[in-house]
């Protein structure tokens, strides 16, 4: 059971027409911002009272996002607007206006985000190209509260407590290939991992079965901003918010005080159900991460979207917490 709201995501949207006539994205536009509305909801009544939710504002602090960078809608890269003089398109950053269509300018787009865009099309296109494992069984989750007692990150109690939680750590072998997630781990379960990812090595590690991977295609659209289609931003948002759901459903917490059941991956059955599920989210990212590597591949050219970008790139960002 799920304490999210079930809102099914559109159909990613293809690039074109070139140009778009007024009352079309007018209309994709308002159509964008209610569907955004709706799953920002719950945050944003939260924060208005000054509470909090483990599972679903997560997304809002691991992440350099707030509710109005999703409610901004934008055509994507390769996308005309006719009749958008005077409207918030008009001397939009990034954005160039010819006899009265606007689209993005990306000779301006890319002096100041060529890095990132770079890094991505890399990250994409290695993560493409890969198979995916599914031997980890989220238990990334477990090895951040590690040796901790009761002192972890989220305000919930350990569903086995303290002593339960270690010894599942202690009984199984910890496959953790990604860099955020690892960086996480306390200082006794670091060296129980068998690899030891960095930011140097994400591109070689990334893999498209691993939930944090899945739900890193919200960290492009951040970084990618007004070159993303609004849809396949949002598309991308409801695919992270739902692995987020499944990371603490399979994590040592106990989560039932928000309406959700535990994966309980010390179990065979438990196991069973997480891989399950990390091979229908790896299906989800697929397309979503063809249209974000596309979006590269267009303001880069073909011939760059898999270049080696050297280094990150990405541009600052907030640390993200756990």
């Amino acid at each position: 059971m799920s304490a999210v709201a079930a809102i099914p995501p559109a159909a990613p949207v293809a690039f074109g027409p070139s140009v778009l006539a007024a009352d079309n994205w007018s209309a994709r536009e308002a159509a964008h911002v209610r569907r955004a509305d709706d799953l920002t909801a719950g945050h944003r009544e939260r924060r208005a009272r000054g509470a909090s939710h483990a599972v679903e504002d997560f997304l809002f602090t691991y992440y350099p996002l707030r509710p109005s960078h999703l409610r901004r809608w934008s055509p994507g890269v390769g996308v005309g607007l006719a009749g958008a003089a005077g409207t918030r398109f008009d001397g939009a950053r990034w954005f160039a206006m010819h006899d009265g269509v606007a689209r993005l300018d990306e000779a301006a787009y890319l002096a100041d985000r060529g890095a990132a865009v770079r890094f991505h099309a890399r990250l994409l296109h290695a993560v493409a190209h890969r198979p995916a494992t599914f031997s980890c069984f989220g238990l990334h989750e477990w090895a951040m509260v590690y040796r901790e007692g009761e002192d972890h990150r989220h305000p919930l109690p350990l569903r086995l407590g303290a002593a339960g939680t270690d010894a599942v750590v202690e009984s199984h072998r910890i496959t953790c290939s990604h860099v955020d997630a690892f960086r996480f781990f306390t200082p006794s379960a670091r060296g129980l991992n068998v690899l030891q990812p960095s930011r140097e090595t994400q591109v070689v590690l990334d893999q498209p079965g691993c939930l944090h991977v899945g739900m890193d295609l919200l960290k492009t659209v951040v970084h990618l901003g007004p070159a993303v289609p609004g849809e396949l931003a949002l598309d991308a948002f409801t695919l992270a918010r739902d692995i987020r759901v499944l990371d603490m459903r399979a994590s040592p917490y106990d989560v039932s005080g928000y309406g959700l059941d535990a994966v309980a991956i010390e179990t065979p059955a438990g196991k069973a159900d997480y891989v399950a599920a990390q091979r229908t989210f790896a299906e989800r990212a697929e397309p979503l991460r063809a249209a974000l590597l596309d979006v590269c591949r267009t303001l880069l050219g073909d011939g760059d979207a898999g270049a080696d970008a050297g280094t990150d790139g990405a541009g600052a960002s907030r640390r993200p917490e756990r």
